[in-house]
């Protein structure tokens, strides 16, 4: 089961461009991975551009005969659908997106959300646990 979550980046009007994130979106993963590999400006907006997502850290790919030496994304566009980035004006239409968590690099810094709108903390940040997770 898909822990959903939506991967931004903010500029510099305050709006955010995110992609959406299908698995393992929890902090304790989704968010050390992005705090462990994507930590500048350029690599997030790299990520980002490559739009819709299953997961930003696997070396597989959607033919299942391909593994790849280096991990990275995994985007819906490699097979074959149309998923760009998407636009929020601001951070409360960023937060109102059904997802189950929201990341948004700011300022050089990744600030995690509970965007699980059946929770009490939701709209609230969560903390990334310290730490590397993987390679």
């Amino acid at each position: 089961m898909g822990t959903r979550s939506r991967i931004g980046i903010q500029l510099s009007d305050n709006s955010i461009l995110s992609a959406y994130h299908h698995w393992d979106g929890y902090p304790s993963w989704l968010g050390k991975i992005l705090r462990t590999h994507y930590t500048t400006t350029e690599k997030v907006s790299e990520l980002i551009d490559g739009g819709d997502m299953s997961s930003c850290w696997t070396d597989e790919r959607w033919d299942s005969e391909t593994k790849v030496q280096e991990y990275g994304p995994q985007y819906y566009s490699q097979r074959g659908e149309d998923c760009p980035p998407r636009l929020d004006e601001n951070l409360k239409q960023f937060i109102e997106n059904g997802e189950e968590y929201g990341y948004i690099f700011c300022n050089g810094e990744w600030i995690c959300y509970n965007t699980r709108s059946w929770d009490d903390n939701y709209g609230k940040e969560e903390t990334i646990p310290t730490g590397a997770l993987a390679k």
